[in-house]
């Protein structure tokens, strides 16, 4: 059983092999760990509480060498990633049309007036600012990123029948 149990191993690694060696480019992805809540340190908690006085229902997590903390803050979930030196990386908020600022939502109403918005995600990074606003039509849903007055869909699906009724 032993000997059966090693050759089919073998055998698997060596068509494993053989296939990888078949596909066109094969991309590794750095693993991401996300563990348990985690304690942090004064800096990366002081950064914190500058960036974020009025937060709600925060809870840290240890990510590779960084710090998420995951919280609310007047209404919208939030995903604050912080290096151990308490240098903020990224802010990803999650909302709904209500926390689109209003030139914002009119200048995507008005491109997109047969949609209704289902959400709106503000990612602040690198001193960008963008809103990633996800709308659904009578027949297909948008993903519109808007950043700097510019806009552009990066996503366009129909429904299916189904959905369609």
């Amino acid at each position: 059983m032993k000997k059966f149990v090693f050759a089919s191993t073998i055998t698997l690694i060596f068509s494993a092999a053989g296939y990888s060696q078949q596909a066109d480019t094969i991309i590794t992805l750095p693993e991401i760990r996300l563990t348990a809540p985690s304690a942090v340190n004064a800096n990366v908690t002081s950064a914190f509480r500058r960036a974020f006085p009025d937060a709600e229902n925060l809870r840290w997590y240890r990510y590779d060498r960084d710090y998420l903390a995951k919280f609310l803050l007047y209404d919208m979930d939030h995903n604050a990633l912080f290096r151990k030196n308490g240098v903020m990386k990224y802010d990803i908020s999650y909302g709904y049309e209500r926390h689109l600022p209003e030139k914002i939502k009119d200048e995507v109403s008005t491109v997109y007036d047969n949609y209704r918005i289902i959400r709106a995600i503000n990612i602040k990074a690198e001193n960008r600012d963008i809103w990633i606003v996800k709308m659904e039509g009578a027949k297909k849903f948008l993903t519109v990123r808007v950043e700097e007055g510019e806009m552009d869909e990066v996503e366009s699906f129909f429904k299916s029948a189904e959905t369609d009724r």
